[in-house]
């Protein structure tokens, strides 16, 4: 007797998982040991992947015309253009281009500054590494990402009375140790306009004093010393 062959079963082929593109982000600090720790440690995560490193604002700006990150970490204060003025040339050549600010600074003046300019995160760089990992997705999806703690400090500066331009500038005057004769010299205006804005800007950010006035300015970072 011959034997009848058993039908042979062809086997489905399995669809192939379409990869999903990872992230691509540019890092921009000025310190060469920020950068470095920050590239090695996106470029572990499977989903990310660095596309460039800029060590001050001006070549930040440049690398991200040249690249077009998904995602820009972006250091605030860097030499031959700060991280405002960055923020604000990158979102003139693209208004939805997505930066995380990522700095030692959480004066509210400096969060005010950096999401007026167009930020879409703003975190410390103490914040753990985990949470930066997730502000980098959520930036990169669309969401804004900014800590309740520093959210409550932007809050309280939106709603809190602002300085002027002129009283900025005479508060940098007082930094510097200048009396109200030298500011007005300085500015151009008499002493008794001097003594005005000196009367208003410790009104306006409730100190006493001239220490006190610089103290809670550098903090806040309305100037920088």
């Amino acid at each position: 007797m011959t034997s009848k062959k058993k039908p042979v079963r062809k086997t489905k082929k399995s669809a192939k998982t379409p990869t999903t593109p990872r992230i691509a982000v540019l890092i921009a600090d000025d310190h060469s040991v920020v950068r470095e720790g920050l590239a090695s440690l996106i470029g572990r995560k499977p989903d990310m992947t660095v596309v460039g490193e800029a060590s001050n604002g001006r070549e930040a700006v440049d690398l991200w015309k040249q690249c077009r990150p998904d995602v820009t970490l972006l250091d605030l204060r860097m030499p031959e253009l700060d991280g405002v003025s960055a923020i604000k040339e990158i979102r003139a050549g693209d208004e939805d281009a997505r930066i995380i600010v990522l700095t030692t600074f959480d004066g509210d003046e400096d969060i005010y500054r950096a999401i007026q300019a167009g930020a879409k995160g703003y975190l410390l760089k103490d914040a753990p590494r985990e949470a930066l990992m997730d502000s980098i997705r959520r930036v990169h999806a669309g969401e804004t990402c900014v800590p309740v703690h520093l959210a409550v400090k932007l809050a309280e500066r939106v709603s809190g009375e602002t300085l002027s331009a002129r009283e900025i500038e005479v508060l940098k005057l007082i930094a510097q140790g200048k009396s109200n004769k030298e500011i007005g010299s300085a500015l151009f205006i008499s002493e008794g306009t001097v003594k005005s804005h000196v009367k208003a800007i410790f009104a306006k950010m409730n100190v006493i004093s001239r220490t006190e006035a610089v103290a809670n300015a550098t903090r806040r970072g309305l100037i920088q010393l």
